[in-house]
């Protein structure tokens, strides 16, 4: 089987997570980039025009999937299974769920909710009057990048935010408040499979830094299923944000691709599944396996830097097994990087997973783990 991959940056979910997982499958694997320098034999390609990923494979040789997990090219890897008569997401969905203006819109027509947003091309003028407080961000942003909740003064936001994206569309959205959840899906051409979800952690406003995910697998998903069928988002793997507000569940984003952070693999640990193996194989025309039932308990705690300066010490890359946990550490900088806070999921340092049989056993594993082997940032 051939398995064409695109992808941007290397990740760990495709370094640690896919490419193992297709070689695990027998799949003959050829990574498309426009980054080949950064990738192991890599065919150097611009991923971003479909039509330039569908003469690259056609010149190389006949798929069996072809597959991306990065954000950025969802819908132009859609476009190119779709040329080949592949099974694959489709690219209208790709495209509603990246752009978050849009999102809003399909949302709204559809009736599934309604939520206060702006769409400011650049030079768009600023809105006089908005419903205090809201939150801005890029149209197509990742990471909390320039995710701002304002207050007051929203002009002013807007002028810091387009200083550092010049060129780039804004969405002005109604502030939703409540707890922060996950719902993770998998699909096949028979429908959507619920794997779980979370509960998320941010780190002081007016940023919205994720800084923990802990197991939250019960509903109610229901407005989110729904939310996610009027997209079209419904093949392979998603993973949506959503709030409880008092009014009912609410959607924050559509992240058409698996969740990231690592917690990839805290769910395949959770779900005790070959997770990556089942999201490639839904790409193969494969159908998703049952899914198991879980009783035990799982968090990724991310480290974030909460200071600007250089890393004096930090722990290595670890597993143990304590206590009926297992815990794993993954360094994301080194000794000697200089950390300039951005305010972003990029201050994060490093991550802790772990999974155990119930909250406190885990909450005492990741703490102890901590307390033993700190990061120093002087």
């Amino acid at each position: 089987m051939r398995l064409y991959l695109t992808a941007l940056k290397p990740t760990d979910s495709v370094t640690h997570g896919f490419l193992p997982a297709a070689r695990a499958l027998g799949c003959q694997v050829t990574i498309l980039t426009d980054r080949p320098e950064q990738h192991p034999d890599a065919v150097a390609c611009d991923v971003r025009d479909p039509r330039a990923v569908i003469d690259a494979i056609a010149h190389l040789g006949r798929p069996d999937a072809i597959f991306s997990n990065s954000d950025h090219i969802q819908a132009e890897t859609a476009l190119a299974a779709a040329y080949f008569g592949l099974p694959g997401k489709d690219w209208r969905a790709c495209v509603a769920t990246k752009n978050k203006a849009l999102t809003r819109r399909e949302l709204a027509l559809a009736g599934i909710e309604q939520v206060h947003s702006v769409r400011l091309a650049p030079g768009d003028p600023v809105p006089e009057r908005v419903p205090y407080p809201v939150v801005v961000k890029p149209r197509e942003g990742v990471a909390s990048e320039d995710v701002m909740l304002v207050e007051r003064d929203l002009a002013r936001a807007v002028e810091l935010i387009r200083r550092r994206r010049p060129g780039e569309a804004l969405v002005v959205e109604e502030y939703l408040e409540g707890p922060l959840r996950t719902l993770e899906t998998l699909g096949d051409a028979d429908g959507t499979r619920v794997l779980g979800g979370f509960r998320t952690t941010l780190g002081a406003p007016p940023y919205f830094v994720e800084e923990r995910l802990d197991w939250a697998p019960d509903g109610p998903f229901e407005h989110v299923l729904r939310a996610l069928g009027a997209l079209g988002a419904g093949f392979g793997a998603c993973h949506t944000e959503f709030v409880e507000t008092k009014d009912g569940p609410r959607i924050i984003e559509v992240n058409y691709r698996v969740i990231g952070d690592h917690c990839d693999f805290l769910l395949a640990e959770l779900l005790g599944v070959p997770l990556f193996e089942w999201i490639l194989r839904v790409h193969l025309g494969e159908r998703v396996p049952t899914i198991p039932e879980i009783s035990g308990y799982g968090s990724a705690v991310s480290l974030v830097a909460d200071r600007a300066g250089t890393i004096l010490a930090a722990p290595d890359s670890v597993e143990l097994d304590v206590e009926g946990v297992r815990l794993w550490h993954r360094p994301l900088r080194s000794v000697g990087d200089v950390v300039e806070l951005t305010h972003t999921n990029r201050d994060y340092l490093g991550v802790v997973r772990a999974v155990g049989p119930d909250r406190a056993r885990v909450d005492g594993a990741v703490e102890s783990f901590l307390a033993a082997r700190p990061w120093i940032v002087g």
